[in-house]
């Protein structure tokens, strides 16, 4: 037992963490929210980069590219896909080897690399009016197919780059606070929160300046732009290095926790009752994370066929003035940017005095909420697409998919704000859930979990629009997917969606309502 006196010694510092020079942490200058606001800094500038990027990737590939909307489409949710499963890797190597401070300048470097090569691609791109393009792409020159892999070797580039960073610098924010002090576990709640509504900061920021770049002035600048954002991500990380709190590294003789978890399977009788615990509580993770892949589908629709629906509509917003269809996406970060606050300072003390739960409604309940809100957006937008085609055949434009469709833009913004509304429930509750219910060396994995859901569920949609395309006539004819959108039915892909992530719902709330979560958390 610690006598009086050793007692404010343990209060004084975090037992699990260490400082910049490797000594106990002190809980006075080190963590908390002074280290986090760095961190949090740090996403705002990567999300820039990112969606610099992903948000207009689909009138890249269909425009300078000459890519088919099918296909651009699929390459989209594909690259969308692997770069969401990737981090597994990244928070591997994190959690095993070399910690998440090291991961995270690491895979920075190679992040900042991608960038770079990305924005060279697309100054060797040849300028070209339209039918000199399409004509260049018929032909698939060797130069235009030099130009295509040497792109795609870049973007895959990034996503390598973000294999490393994603996963971990959010555990590492969350490492920022201590989970067996009772304040500082609340902060963290709060902090997944913050974090969220951030990086959506980041986010609209990159949409609403970026993709009008890339649009109204220079592909190269416009990618150019979010390389120079994150090398300024990185100089902030290492800024703030003498404020972290860094999990203790193992010593030479302790084992590795893939090692010990293993062993909780394989031999169970041989190993500590913490251990079993440990191993189990992955266990049940599986069916939580299955469920949420259906989820993830309707999710991965927003970067592609919202703005390709765009594209069609009236945009105008003053004579001679039109808005990028992809910077319809602003609106998604700035409902989040006001919801979170209020469900942060709101809807949780309330939900708090109610349930008696620390945390306001269960993480469980919090993705449950976002699951429902993503079907009714599924159900929006077939409904809008099914007008829009409407419009279309009454108007006479069924074959002229270069005609604006007199049906303004606007009509799209609900189905972006349901979707955003469902992220503050289910992407939030995910990363919260999936970083709380692993055991405290592989919250890198966690947050991994997470990640590999959304890309799990957009390479599902890759491959769902690929067989979709197949079965319904390649690029022309009847097809869903038809490059005259005019022509295509949008609208019957949402109604599937539908059906598919309300039949995901129902299968979770069997599996939530028996799921017991992990003690260590206090829950």
């Amino acid at each position: 037992m610690a006598t009086n006196a050793e007692t404010p010694l343990l209060e004084e510092y975090v037992v699990v963490a260490v400082d910049h020079g490797e000594l106990p942490a002190r809980r006075s200058n080190t963590g908390r929210w002074s280290a986090a606001l760095f961190i949090i800094g740090v996403e705002v500038a990567e999300r820039f980069a990112y969606y610099g990027i992903a948000s207009n990737l689909i009138s890249y590939l269909t425009g300078p590219l000459g890519l088919s909307t099918a296909v651009a489409a699929s390459n989209v949710n594909a690259w969308s896909g692997i770069a969401c499963l990737l981090p597994v890797l990244g928070a591997f190597v994190a959690d095993a080897f070399i910690g998440r401070y090291r991961t995270i300048i690491i895979a920075s470097l190679v992040y900042v690399l991608g960038l770079a090569l990305l924005t060279l691609s697309a100054c060797l791109l040849p300028i070209s009016t339209p039918s000199e393009h399409m004509a260049r792409v018929v032909s698939s020159s060797p130069s235009s197919l030099l130009n295509l892999l040497f792109f795609f070797f870049s973007l895959y580039m990034v996503a390598v780059g973000q294999s490393g960073h994603k996963p971990c610098v959010q555990a590492f924010g969350a490492d920022q606070f201590d989970e067996k002090d009772p304040k500082e576990r609340r902060e963290r709640s709060s902090f997944f929160n913050w974090w969220y509504l951030s990086m959506c900061a980041g986010v609209s920021l990159a949409i609403l300046v970026v993709v009008y770049i890339q649009e109204a002035v220079s592909w190269a600048l416009g990618f150019g732009i979010p390389c120079v954002f994150m090398v300024v991500s990185l100089v902030l990380f290492v800024l703030g290095r003498r404020k972290y709190r860094y999990v203790r590294r193992r010593h030479e003789d302790e084992i590795n926790p893939f090692t010990r978890i293993g062993r909780a399977f394989l031999s169970p009788s041989a190993c500590s009752a913490s251990d079993v615990e440990d191993g189990t509580s992955l266990v049940r993770l599986i069916p939580v994370w299955l469920t949420t892949l259906t989820n993830a589908i309707p999710y991965a629709q927003y970067m592609t066929f919202f703005t390709k629906q765009g594209v069609t509509m009236e945009r105008t917003i003053v004579p001679g003035v039109k808005i990028p269809p992809a910077s319809l996406q602003v609106l998604m970060g700035l409902l989040i940017v006001i919801f979170v606050p209020i469900y942060d300072r709101v809807l949780v003390p309330v939900s708090r005095y109610i349930s008696k739960d620390p945390c306001g409604i269960t993480m469980l309940k919090r993705i449950g909420t976002g699951m429902v809100l993503s079907s009714l957006t599924m159900v929006v937008a077939a409904m809008v697409e099914s007008k829009r085609l409407e419009t279309a055949k009454e108007y006479g434009l069924i074959d002229q998919p270069e005609t604006t469709v007199p049906m303004s833009i606007w009509w799209l913004i609900p189905q972006y704000l349901m979707l955003a509304l469902a992220e503050v429930f289910t992407i939030v509750g995910m990363q919260e859930f999936f970083y709380s219910q692993v055991p405290t060396e592989l919250r890198s994995i966690g947050l991994a979990l997470y990640l590999s859901s959304l890309g799990v569920g957009s390479v599902l949609s890759s491959l769902l629009i690929s067989v979709i395309s197949l079965a319904t006539g390649g690029d022309g004819g009847n097809s869903w997917f038809n490059s005259n959108l005019n022509r295509a039915h949008l609208d019957y892909f949402y109604w599937l969606l539908v059906v598919i992530s309300a039949l995901g719902f129902f299968v979770f709330l069997i599996i939530s309502r028996s799921y017991i979560y992990r003690r260590v958390d206090g829950v």
